[in-house]
């Protein structure tokens, strides 16, 4: 009976549950969506147990498509970053978790800051005290629901949760840690003299996993709610671009991974903690290597968007092929991309979409393709930043689903001036997640041997020299409007 690996990813908009042969090829998968709530300006939470019901349903979906639970031989997990998921003892969850877009927490970031400087901070965690981490929302609950952070025993990270849920043991795998302020980014493990200066405890959060390590095996209980087998092993998992890097078949120092999932944004692998306080920086799920990342709100979401309230009945594909008929540059219209505040390099919770430049001589069409070069732009804009920081990207690798679109991914290749080359997988993140399973129960021997039997490049993409000359002028305009622009999104009460 062949062996094969069940990969688990936890988005933002679903589930992707799927498994793979040796050589990557993937067998069955199943997508099962769930709800984002947005009780309060500023607020974005999930239910993690409407996470686990959507896993739980979408692994006997793959079993219904041919897989024997006996064939499964470990299992990974990666998931959205910066949960805070409050757990008590039993492994119940306490309450719903904010997301990585949930903001709620700027006055905490603000008073924190004020109280111990951004140096003290930095020093250690390698990364900026923001609203969209997992510390401030810890404090958060510390301060406005006591009575939960009291019972809480640890507060979990998506992928965490859902392998407590598989195998009883509460986790956090490193590439996850960054997320927790008191994670000493050099040496990846935690700083109680910081947690304290914090007002916290490292109680609070679970013992430290390798990404590859496993954690446990599946239990009784959770076997029987899946149809999966007793005893499967299951690794810690890790941070979603992570592995979608790894999968995407970047493991190597000096490579580059391109985010086109709902958010978009860069991972390029560095041996050394190389922080910047504009970017976001992260042990990668392969040992003794590093993530500089630029994540951003604006991705694949933005056209996802666009189709939903002007797509008229539009696929996607009906719509780049409009954009297509429209020049680069998009004859002087921009779009800024921010349509959830933004993330790396401007760091504005109070951001927003702006399609500037608008005439009656302009179209649908030309919204269309100012929404992909936008999204391009906000690229290119985390790439000048980490170039400062000593970082050298020569070449870029696509995933996520845009990645699906030559013309979009063209646009990107115009944009940064960079070689874009795609994978077979549009699953690179699922197929990370089982790469870490693989290597964990040993069917591989190294990460090495495992991005030589699973990833496949289908296509390479140049920049059109042209294209990227009228990109770097239009490139330069996208800069200026979102610097005019940072004062008005902070005016209040309008």
């Amino acid at each position: 009976m062949e062996q094969v690996l069940l990969g688990i990813d936890i988005g933002t908009s679903a589930c992707k549950v799927a498994v793979f042969a040796r050589n990557g090829k993937v067998l069955a998968q199943s997508n099962q969506p769930y709800q984002v709530y947005y009780p309060h300006e500023g607020w974005a939470e999930q239910d993690p147990e409407e996470w686990w019901n959507a896993i739980c349903d979408g692994i006997r979906d793959c079993l219904s498509q041919g897989i024997s639970a006996e064939q499964i031989a470990g299992i990974g997990i990666d998931g959205q970053s910066w949960s805070c998921i409050p757990v008590d003892r039993d492994g119940n969850c306490l309450d719903r978790t904010p997301i990585w877009m949930d903001t709620r927490a700027r006055d905490i970031c603000d008073e924190v800051k004020a109280k111990l400087g951004f140096e003290r901070i930095f020093s250690v965690a390698g990364n900026d005290f923001l609203p969209s981490y997992t510390t401030p929302k810890m404090l958060w609950f510390q301060k406005t629901k006591p009575e939960i952070y009291e019972k809480t025993a640890q507060f979990l990270q998506s992928n965490s949760y859902i392998g407590m849920k598989l195998t009883g043991v509460m986790s956090m795998d490193v590439s996850q840690g960054y997320g927790v302020h008191f994670f000493e980014m050099k040496s990846c493990s935690f700083d109680e003299s910081l947690a304290a200066d914090l007002g916290l405890s490292v109680d609070k959060v679970p013992k430290l996993y390798a990404s590859h390590e496993i954690i446990g095996t599946v239990t009784l209980q959770a076997a029987k709610r899946t149809g999966l087998r007793e005893g499967t092993p299951v690794v810690a998992g890790g941070l979603d671009a992570a592995c979608g890097t790894l999968g995407a078949g970047v493991y190597q120092v000096g490579q580059t991974q391109e985010q086109g999932g709902q958010a978009g944004g860069m991972s390029i692998v560095v041996d050394t903690a190389l922080a910047h306080p504009k970017l976001i920086l992260s042990p990668h799920v392969v040992p003794g290597t590093y993530l500089l990342q630029g994540g951003t709100v604006g991705g694949g979401g933005t056209l996802k968007w666009f189709k939903q309230e002007f797509g008229a009945g539009d696929s996607f594909d009906d719509l780049t092929q409009q954009a297509a008929t429209v020049e680069a540059g998009s004859d002087g219209v921009i779009f800024l991309p921010y349509m959830a505040g933004e993330r790396s390099p401007i760091w504005d919770p109070d951001a927003k979409g702006v399609y500037y430049g608008l005439s009656f001589d302009k179209t649908r069409a030309h919204m269309i393709r100012a929404t992909l070069e936008g999204v391009a732009y906000a690229l290119e804009d985390n790439l000048r930043v980490a170039a400062t920081t000593g970082a050298k990207v020569d070449e870029l690798i696509a995933m996520g689903g845009a990645s699906n679109s030559v013309l979009w991914t063209q646009i990107k290749a115009d944009v940064t001036g960079k070689t874009i080359r795609v994978p077979s997988s549009d699953t690179a993140t699922t197929l990370g997640a089982v790469i870490l399973a693989g290597v964990g129960i040993g069917m591989y021997r190294s990460f090495e041997e495992a991005i030589k039997e699973t990833v496949v490049i289908t296509r390479t993409q140049e920049p059109d020299p042209k294209a990227h000359r009228r990109y770097r002028a239009m490139m330069e305009k996208y800069l200026q409007l979102q610097q005019a622009l940072l004062p008005v999104f902070d005016s209040k009460g309008i």
